[in-house]
C-alpha cells in the first residue's frame, strides 16, 4: 500500500464546513419526518405556539442520524463528502479500511475533540504524526490523498 502524507488541519476544517452544509440538509430532513410522523400517526398535538419539539427521543434519534452519517461514509470508502471534495481519506492505522468499532470511537470522541474549545483538533499540530484525539482514540488517521492523473485526450487521425 502507498504510504500517503497525513492530512493537515485546515483540510480536515475546510472538509468539516462542506460536511456541516450536508448535516444541516440531513438534521432538517429528519426533523420534518420526526414531527410529520409524531403528529400523522402518533396523533400528538402540538402545544400553543410550540413551532416544533422533537423532545428526548426525536434528539437522541438525531444524534444518531448525524453519527451514523459519518459511520456509514467511513467503513464505505473512509470519506464523507466534504473530505472527498479536499481529498482526503480516513484509514485505519494499518493503511486498511475503517471498521465499524474504529467509526464508533472516531465518531464518540470527535464531539468532544471540538466541543473542548478544538484542542483534540488542534492537538493534529503537536502531535508527531499529526493526529487528533479522536484519530488516536480508535486508531485510524486522515491521509491526504494524491491529485487524479488527468487522462490526456486521444488523437484520432483524421478521415
Amino acid at each position: 500500500m502507498v504510504d500517503l502524507p497525513t492530512a493537515n488541519l485546515w483540510r480536515r476544517l475546510a472538509a468539516m464546513i462542506y460536511d456541516s452544509l450536508v448535516l444541516m440538509a440531513v438534521a432538517m430532513a429528519y426533523g420534518a419526518l420526526f414531527l410529520s410522523i409524531k403528529h400523522t400517526l402518533l396523533g400528538i398535538e402540538l402545544g400553543e405556539g410550540e413551532k416544533a419539539n422533537l423532545g428526548e427521543a426525536g434528539f437522541v434519534g438525531l444524534v444518531l442520524v448525524l453519527e451514523g452519517f459519518y459511520w456509514f461514509f467511513w467503513c464505505r470508502g473512509g470519506q464523507t463528502l466534504g473530505m472527498r471534495a479536499w481529498r482526503i481519506q480516513v484509514r485505519n492505522v494499518a493503511g486498511g479500511p475503517v471498521q465499524i468499532t474504529q467509526a464508533l470511537v472516531r465518531g464518540l470522541v470527535g464531539p468532544f475533540s471540538f466541543a473542548l474549545a478544538g484542542m483534540g483538533y488542534f492537538w493534529a499540530l503537536i502531535d508527531k504524526e499529526g493526529r487528533s484525539w479522536h484519530d488516536a482514540a480508535s486508531q485510524t488517521h486522515v491521509v491526504q490523498l494524491p491529485k487524479p492523473e488527468k487522462k490526456k485526450p486521444s488523437v484520432r487521425p483524421p478521415q
